[in-house]
């Protein structure tokens, strides 16, 4: 087995499949409203803040842009489509979770999702047990893919940032873990691992091959 003394988790596109279900709202609503090209700007908000994601659709589409109205309605779709446990899963995750308490090793979360919709998620799906620290974007002043989520899981956790890998699967996760100086594996998503990503990361097709990984 590789030798770490811990795993912290992003949650959104690795655990749950929600990024993706996130997306399906947003381009309902692109589609009902008008909003040209919805998707360009929704994948470069993967990974970060609703204050940073607020940004970058004002900046996509200018100042008058509507955000707060149609976050609001995405919000409302998406819970009352997944709430109480509806939400999908990520292959592997309950075995991979399982494999590395049964090894001993400390598991924390860092999303950038805000804290009472990470735990009721995780609860939801039976999970929340696993996580020795759950670390959220309203507990850091920078979102990803500044550092400063992953190191402060690791502080959480009494553990070096050498020795802990980081699963993401967004550009931002894994230069925010990369810069954290912690191992980061990619297990992509909605995005697909580029030349740069590959160059700061492993690359797992899913969370079962990250298990074998750890294990070899």
């Amino acid at each position: 087995m590789k030798e770490f003394d811990a795993v912290v988790f992003d949650m959104d596109g690795v655990i749950f499949d929600s990024e993706r279900a996130t997306m399906y709202c947003w381009i309902e609503l692109a589609n009902k409203y008008g909003i040209e090209n919805i998707e360009e700007p929704y994948l470069a908000c993967t990974g970060t803040t609703m204050a940073r994601t607020r940004e970058i659709m004002l900046e996509y589409y200018g100042k008058d842009f509507p955000y707060d109205e149609y976050a609001g309605k995405a919000s409302k779709m998406y819970h009352d489509r997944y709430d109480g446990g509806k939400l999908p899963m990520k292959k592997g995750v309950k075995e991979l979770l399982g494999f590395l308490s049964f090894n001993k090793k400390k598991i924390a979360l860092a999303s950038s999702t805000r804290r009472q919709t990470v735990e009721n998620q995780l609860r939801d799906a039976g999970i929340i047990e696993y996580f020795d620290e759950i670390i959220t974007g309203d507990m850091v002043k920078k979102s990803k893919p500044e550092p400063d989520i992953f190191l402060l899981a690791c502080k959480k956790i009494h553990v070096t940032p050498q020795r802990t890998y980081a699963i993401e699967d967004s550009y931002n996760g894994i230069t925010a873990a990369y810069r954290g100086g912690l191992m980061p594996i990619m297990v992509p998503d909605l995005l697909p691992a580029t030349d740069k990503m590959r160059m700061m990361a492993e690359v797992k097709e899913n969370l079962f091959d990250v298990m074998e990984y750890f294990d070899n």
